[in-house]
């Protein structure tokens, strides 16, 4: 286990729980498939999983321009999970706050 790093908590992905209900966002391990991102779901927040949609994003390339002259670097590379639960599912984020 170990697949998801963390949910997505968006305005984007809070758009879609609104809208739909059933649909949370989880950006997981690169590695990770969408049968193991599905029994982790399952048994981490004891819904039942509809479908599991991914995607990768790579990296990207920054500068900026300060006093001490031109510093570049990059962004992370990482992978995102969308999770759609089956009806009269759903997953509460904040209630350990």
């Amino acid at each position: 286990m170990g697949y998801i790093i963390k949910p997505l908590i968006t305005e984007k992905a809070n758009a879609q729980t609104e809208k739909f209900g059933n649909v949370f966002g989880f950006v997981v391990r690169p590695e990770a498939n969408k049968l193991q991102i599905k029994t982790e779901v399952e048994a981490r927040y004891n819904v039942n999983v509809k479908s599991v949609n991914t995607m990768r994003y790579a990296g990207k390339n920054k500068t900026r321009y300060t006093k001490r002259g031109l510093i570049k670097g990059r962004t992370n590379a990482f992978k995102k999970a969308i999770v759609t639960l089956k009806e009269g599912d759903t997953i509460d984020f904040y209630s350990n706050i």
